[in-house]
């Protein structure tokens, strides 16, 4: 269970960080308030998932999904760069969350 909520508050993460990139410097208030919600509960599941799980895989796995998951976003809804380098850093990155994931057991 603490796995299922780690991996929605990442996924929230992306909707926090894709809405500030939308909210235009908060001059848009529908996407600031995203932001301010999306935060909130994002934060708010990472603490309950490091109640079971440690920090050193929580913390990491957490920005690890906001990382690789903004990083798509970013690419589908706004754009940016594909290279084969960004691809291969997001692939490592997905390599690390494994890692933590298959170090927890």
């Amino acid at each position: 269970m603490p796995w299922i909520v780690l991996a929605i508050s990442g996924c929230l993460e992306v909707v926090w960080a894709t809405a500030l990139k939308a909210s235009d410097g908060f001059t848009k208030p529908l996407y600031s308030v995203i932001v301010a919600v999306a935060a909130f509960v994002s934060f708010w599941l990472l603490a309950y998932a490091m109640k079971l799980l440690p920090l050193g895989t929580a913390y990491p796995v957490w920005v690890g999904i906001g990382a690789v998951g903004s990083f798509a976003v970013g690419i589908y809804a706004f754009g940016e760069a594909a290279s084969p380098m960004r691809l291969a850093s997001a692939a490592l990155i997905v390599i690390g969350i494994a890692g933590f994931k298959l170090a927890e057991g």
